[in-house]
């Protein structure tokens, strides 16, 4: 079960969502549907429509796009790892802003967190399992 954290000033709901090395910190208060990451437009900080529709599939799955205002700060990574942790950090926060989009944010899978990592490179190796070229002269 996600544990449920609330912002005691301003009644905002709080989520984390990690992907690689990158980390999303999500804040969600009823509004009118505006998005800010890092005190920039959606569009803007994600230019790739694909990296703007998986950030944002918690939200349309759920319905409330119209009912909430989300403000993230994310860094680390590249544009897709940051897209996956804002995913992660909204599930996160609207199941703590309304608890009954749990069950849709667990059967697509929002809530799960995809522990892949680059794997760290090698002594002796050009790469994580890449050797050097052999030469028989």
């Amino acid at each position: 079960m996600v544990a449920v954290r609330k912002d005691k000033i301003n009644n905002d709901a709080l989520g984390t969502g990690r992907r690689k090395s990158a980390v999303a910190r999500v804040r969600i208060r009823p509004g009118k549907g505006l998005v800010r990451i890092n005190n920039r437009e959606l569009e803007d900080y994600f230019p790739n429509v694909q990296d703007r529709a998986w950030a944002l599939g918690p939200v349309s799955q759920s319905g409330k796009m119209s009912e909430v205002d989300i403000i993230i700060r994310v860094h680390g990574g590249g544009s897709t790892g940051q897209a996956g942790a804002c995913r992660m950090g909204i599930a996160r926060a609207l199941v703590s802003f309304d608890g009954e989009v749990f069950p849709i944010m667990r059967d697509n899978g929002f809530l799960t967190r995809d522990s892949r990592m680059k794997e760290r490179k090698k002594y002796g190796l050009r790469g994580a399992r890449r050797g050097t070229q052999f030469s028989k002269r």
